[in-house]
């Protein structure tokens, strides 16, 4: 469904830095950046980018918005959260565990250094 998604920063080598740590708990290679300044990291299903935002104004987070990274097990979205906080993200609301609903999911959630909210689910059974 989606091609890409690409949110703002406001310090590029911080957010770069959290995102180079979280997805590559997820397998994925480090962020490059382009002549533009953004950074990109693709996937064979698409492709997460961070930039400052090039209207000249601070980067803001999205009340409610929420970007979901896929987990391959529970134990890669605990190592996710963990590189994230060790990497200057913020822990935010449950702990990392079990979430029952129509689904039966893992997950755990972070703010990044601009305060972006992002997930990472593991689709449990």
């Amino acid at each position: 469904m989606f091609s890409h998604v690409m949110v703002g920063a406001n310090d590029l080598e911080a957010s770069k830095a959290f995102y180079d740590a979280i997805l590559g708990a997820l397998g994925h290679p480090p962020g490059f950046a382009d002549g533009k300044g953004r950074v990109f990291w693709m996937t064979p299903t698409g492709i997460f980018a961070i930039t400052i935002p090039i209207d000249g104004n601070p980067a803001s987070c999205a009340n409610g918005g929420t970007i979901g990274f896929a987990a391959a097990s529970p134990e890669q979205v605990d190592a996710w959260h963990a590189a994230g906080v060790a990497a200057g993200g913020t822990s935010i609301e449950d702990p990392p565990g079990v979430r029952e609903g129509p689904m039966r999911l893992y997950l755990a959630y972070l703010r990044d250094p601009a305060g972006n909210k992002v997930c990472a689910l593991h689709r449990m059974g």
